[in-house]
């Protein structure tokens, strides 16, 4: 059975580095840095720069998960906005 872990090297503060994170991880940070138009080395740079603890892998998580979380937020209170109804008196 393959590993839903996927381990890549990339750049991080201008050294190589490897990351491990699953598959959806991957994705998820390809989806933001294509949004940013910035490369995945620096995104990663990015939330490494500003990751108050903890080891790289987990922060990557962490940023993927609360960029989605957000996402879903703002969405969510258009969906369960009242619709607008029609005035019976013609106004």
């Amino acid at each position: 059975m393959k590993s839903p872990v996927v381990k890549r090297s990339i750049v991080v503060a201008g050294h190589k580095t490897s990351v491990s994170l699953e598959a959806a991880f991957w994705n998820g940070m390809k989806e933001i840095s294509g949004l940013r138009n910035m490369t995945l080395s620096e995104l990663v740079d990015e939330i490494d720069r500003n990751r108050p603890h903890g080891n790289l892998s987990s922060a990557i998580r962490l940023f993927v998960l609360d960029h989605f979380k957000n996402r879903a937020t703002a969405i969510q209170p258009q969906q369960n906005a009242p619709a607008l109804q029609p005035s019976l008196d013609g106004a």
